[in-house]
């Protein structure tokens, strides 16, 4: 063979080649994991794919389980060699199927979000530090060593656990599409996931799980976004 059909052929065998592997259709989501959607939560997340929101927090290194965006890419099963944490929803029952993800049935319309938001003082005491939305995403509160901590509104308890050392003792409650508040620091907590509240109900007493000092950091989240409070607590 000339040395130019030499070379015509080993450009064809490379061209051929190059074809081949961009044919291939793209790598999709494995299974295991989930593609956050609008109007996601973590909890209804948890709840769809039958594992607790403790584990979703520590598969995926999450600093705060209160705030996730949609696009975003989470782990729902775990890591090989990875032990599950306690916690709601159950596991699966022996001998039955596993439920597909409710992701895959028709989504239900999400219901409007409430104009604004009224919260009673979850506990009594001064305010020790502000809302800066950077370094503090809330207000901090000082007060006694196992004083009751309780809900500002009404809504169902989205997390409960300690999963993230900043925060300690930490519980999260849902009051509609919109408006979230987080509680951390606390001695112990009195509610688990998925239970619904009353406004004013205890739901902790207060400690100093994370912190240096016997406190309530107190969150106001809107849409994932941290505001101050302050203007939302009523006199």
């Amino acid at each position: 063979m000339s040395l130019r059909a030499l070379l015509i052929s080993s450009s064809l065998t490379l061209l051929l080649a190059a074809c081949a592997s961009t044919s291939q259709p793209a790598a999709v989501e494995s299974a295991g994991f989930y593609r956050v959607k609008p109007g996601d939560t973590l909890f209804r997340i948890a709840q769809n794919n039958r594992v607790s929101v403790a584990n979703l927090v520590r598969w995926n290194n999450l600093k705060d389980p209160s705030s996730i965006n949609a696009g975003q890419l989470l782990r729902v099963s775990p890591p090989a060699g990875a032990t599950q944490a306690s916690g709601k929803p159950g596991r699966q029952p022996p001998g039955r199927p596993a439920s597909k993800p409710a992701a895959s049935e028709p989504s239900k319309p999400a219901p409007k979000p409430v104009a604004s938001i009224k919260l009673a003082w979850p506990v009594k005491g001064p305010v020790i530090a502000k809302f800066n939305g950077q370094g503090s995403k809330g207000i901090d509160i000082a007060g006694d060593a196992g004083a009751t901590i309780r809900a500002a509104a009404s809504g169902k308890v989205t997390y409960s656990g300690k999963g993230i050392r900043s925060y300690g003792n930490l519980l999260i409650i849902q009051h509609d599409n919109a408006h979230l508040t987080v509680y951390a620091h606390n001695q112990s907590l009195l509610v688990k996931e998925g239970q619904t509240v009353k406004t004013g109900d205890a739901i902790a007493t207060m400690g100093n799980s994370g912190a240096n000092r016997v406190k309530l950091h107190f969150e106001l989240r809107v849409r994932a976004a941290a505001v101050d409070p302050m203007p939302y607590l009523a006199d």
